[in-house]
């Protein structure tokens, strides 16, 4: 049975016929387009490329291509043409929805002066100079206007969803185009709107009487569906919003409803037959007054923009390349490429002029602004469809609207290159606290914060203290923070004021529990605080009063104002009378989890099994075993400045114990023969910022005669990891590590993850924890600073302006 659909234009019936091979072929054509489009983005996805780009280069190739220009012609372009004016009129729609019209009645703000200032010099220096290229001889004035105007607009859509692929949305910069470019976006499109009115573009002109009553006509309908939609659209949406709740399906005549008003308040300057209004333009009028907030705005936009980026986009750039005939593309008009160059070069002059001289006023460095102009001139869909347009309609030779296109998708492809020039000179310059002991500079104080969970942590947080300072010549703080769970109980008895001086309380607690609990650590951290004050140590007194699932954040944020190299928190689980370790608080394994997350700088985990019952380690005559394990990476680099640290005491006998892979093994040598060229640079990287980090720590600290006693373990394997630590056994009070290997020691810790019972520790971490082990040796275990975000080296929040 065939495949049939029939459909009348201009009185001919024409027939969709699968049977047909010239009819098969147009079905094959849009398949071809999505799926080419998928694989093609995919490729360009490390060049930070949007679909525009790549749906634009199929569309040239594909809608060039003879058999496909057959197939499209005569009916089918009517109904092609068709397809796009709705489609443009959907995207249209839901651009100006997505744009907020309040800002214009606002005082204007940093991004609003950026975008009035590039959007001016842009345009003046597009409409001075694009007379004297000649782009057309049909109404030169209105469409030097035209022309001047797209130069002048910024692809809001697009620019978003660069900065918003590379990541630097959360920056000051990104924040800065973003807001900008929607601002621009806004300003002209409306600018389009008002002069669409007032600028006729219809072949013969009418007569200058009609023209004026026409104008008049369609700016009071312009007018009439601003004022209809800002009073009535909000009444009658939010009606509709609240007989239709969060977490309730959507009523079927609500539904129905409100896209019948849509379609109404799109729709109806263009019903008058003298209007002449442009639908399109109408589509984002009321789109842009229409309110944006609430259920059934949120599910119009995201299902308009799910089917234009699944549909709709393939088929239109395929229109677009159908519209520039390449045959009719005259390679020797010498003139056609003065306009090409002479427009690349207005657009991105004008806007890097106006941007810099805006920032320049407002305080910002030039190399940042300029790149905001670069930034500020990618154009966008529209900007293409009215090149298109020009084209199809004769305005411009094929040739020129060709060239101007390739202009507009230039400013898109080259997008991309400047965020990641931005990205990388944030890297360089952006202030990023690198809060670790492994990058402390010998000349400032060190910053611990020490977490308690009550008085049981009192022995081990002074001698954490005590081992910590080991007589540091700039001095050390420590900042004692009493990890208290906000109960309902607890905050039934807070009382505003409180703390003062050395505390960062806002409230009192005047709960009897705590209120004891806390006096007991304060008496003990003070009076360890006096008895060192002469010698360079400060204590003082936080604390973190939180719900389990806020006291995370609220650390790191005490973390990050303090600027602590180190956060040392207890293990969830503490000590039984016979060594063992209890089941652990849940809550304060969830904190533990988080802070290692996000915290702004090191952290250590103790689990504490004899080191707060040890003596004190001031007392004279002390005396503290202390092995620190290096196995390579990072946390074991950093666990190893922590050990640089405690190695300056004089009660500390400090062991270093480095297990290093044994490279002749055939286990080594089957595993580099299957590890690809990628992972042995990145193996040999890491091996030698090991080495290097070791061998300054060896000259200083063991061959330099610190005491510090050295050993190496020579193994293959995991199971001979877990032999040696077990060798290791009750030999020392406290064992350090580094939580995580890193790539050049994930042969001797893989599998140990295997019966991990808690990864937080880190499998070595996890290992020395167990019940198998010695109940007398506590154990640190250390992870270095993250960077937080997803742009490595660099915080998603970067400032650099």
């Amino acid at each position: 049975m065939n495949t049939t659909a029939t459909k009348s234009v201009c009185g001919d019936k024409w027939y969709l016929n699968l049977d047909k091979p010239e009819e098969a072929l147009k079905v094959l054509g849009f398949i071809a387009i999505f799926v080419i489009r998928t694989l093609l983005h995919h490729a360009m996805k490390p060049l930070g490329q949007p679909y525009l780009t790549t749906d634009f280069a199929i569309g040239l190739i594909l809608g060039n291509l003879p058999k496909f220009r057959e197939a499209f012609s005569g009916p089918y372009s009517t109904t092609l043409n068709n397809i796009i004016e709705f489609g443009m009129i959907c995207h249209m729609f839901v651009m100006g929805l997505e744009m907020n019209p309040s800002v214009l009645l606002r005082p204007p703000t940093k991004d609003a002066f950026i975008a009035y200032t590039s959007i001016l010099t842009t345009f003046v220096l597009a409409f001075f100079t694009t007379p004297f290229l000649h782009y057309t001889k049909t109404a030169p004035f209105i469409f030097s206007l035209a022309l001047a105007l797209m130069a002048s607009s910024t692809g809001s859509p697009i620019l978003t969803r660069v900065i918003s692929n590379l990541k630097i949305r959360k920056s000051d910069l990104g924040k800065l185009a973003s807001a900008a470019g929607v601002h621009t976006d806004m300003i002209s499109t409306l600018f389009y709107c008002i002069g669409f009115i007032f600028f006729p573009t219809e072949k013969p002109l009418p007569r200058p009487l009609q023209r004026f009553f026409r104008a008049l006509l369609m700016f009071c309908l312009f007018l009439a569906q601003v004022t209809f939609t800002s009073i009535v659209s909000p009444i009658f949406l939010n009606w509709v919003n609240n007989e239709n709740p969060e977490g309730k399906p959507l009523k079927g005549s609500h539904l129905v409803m409100s896209l019948a008003f849509v379609v109404f308040i799109c729709s109806f300057p263009t019903w008058p037959p003298q209007s002449m209004y442009n639908p399109i333009l109408s589509a984002f009028t009321a789109g842009l007054f229409l309110p944006n907030q609430g259920r059934m705005s949120k599910w119009i936009i995201n299902k308009i923009n799910y089917l234009l980026s699944t549909v709709f986009y393939p088929i239109f750039f395929f229109w677009v390349g159908f519209i520039i005939h390449m045959r009719n593309f005259d390679i020797g008009d010498k003139m056609a490429y003065a306009r090409f160059f002479a427009l690349l070069a207005t657009v991105i002059i004008g806007k890097v002029i106006g941007t810099v001289l805006c920032g320049v006023i407002l305080g910002y460095h030039v190399p940042e602004t300029a790149s905001l102009g670069l930034l500020l001139t990618t154009k966008g869909h529209f900007h293409v469809y009215l090149a298109a347009l020009a084209i199809r309609t004769n305005r411009v030779k094929n040739t020129t609207g060709a060239m101007i296109i390739f202009v507009i998708v230039l400013t898109v492809v080259y997008s991309p290159f400047v965020v990641m020039d931005i990205i990388k000179r944030a890297r360089k310059r952006v202030p990023v606290h690198i809060m670790a002991l492994q990058w402390l500079d010998p000349t400032t104080e060190l910053r611990v914060l020490i977490g308690l969970h009550g008085p049981h942590n009192i022995g081990s947080t002074l001698n954490l203290m005590e081992i910590c300072h080991g007589g540091r010549e700039p001095g050390s703080i420590f900042y004692a923070t009493d990890m208290v769970e906000l109960t309902d109980e607890i905050a039934a008895t807070l009382k505003k004021g409180g703390g003062g001086g050395q505390s960062n309380e806002s409230v009192t607690i005047t709960d009897r529990s705590v209120t004891e609990m806390r006096e007991s650590i304060t008496a003990a951290v003070n009076g360890y605080g006096e008895l060192r004050s002469g010698q360079g140590v400060t204590v003082r007194r936080m604390l973190a009063l939180s719900t389990f699932m806020t006291m995370a954040h609220d650390i790191c944020g005490l973390a990050d104002e303090l600027m602590v190299s180190i956060i040392i928190l207890p293990f969830h689980k503490s000590r039984n009378p016979d060594g063992t370790l209890d089941s652990g608080n849940a809550g304060f394994r969830h904190v533990n989890r988080k802070i290692l997350k996000n915290a702004p700088c090191s952290i250590g985990i103790l689990v504490d099994r004899s080191f707060g019952q040890t003596e004190e380690a001031w007392r004279p005559g002390a005396s503290m075993d202390i092995a620190i394990i290096f196995i390579g990476g990072g946390d074991c680099r950093e666990a190893l400045a922590f050990a640089a640290q405690v190695a300056r005491h004089p009660a500390v006998k400090l062991s270093v114990i480095r297990f290093l892979e044994d490279k002749s093994s055939q286990n080594a040598q089957k595993r580099s023969s299957i590890l690809n060229r990628a992972s042995v640079v990145e193996q040999e990287e890491e091996m030698k910022l090991d080495d290097e980090c070791f061998a300054e720590f060896y000259e200083r600290y063991i061959a330099g005669g610190g005491g510090v006693s050295y050993m190496e373990k020579h193994l293959t394997n995991s199971s001979e990891t877990f032999t040696a630590l077990k060798s290791l056994d009750g030999e020392y009070g406290l064992v350090i590590v580094g939580r995580g290997g890193g790539r050049a020691s994930s042969a001797l810790t893989t599998g140990l993850n295997d019966w991990q019972q808690c990864p937080e520790l880190g499998p070595i971490g996890d290992v020395l924890s167990g019940s198998d082990f010695s109940h007398n040796t506590s154990m640190l275990i250390i992870q270095q600073q993250r960077t937080r975000g997803q742009l490595e080296g660099l915080h998603d929040d970067f400032t650099i302006l």
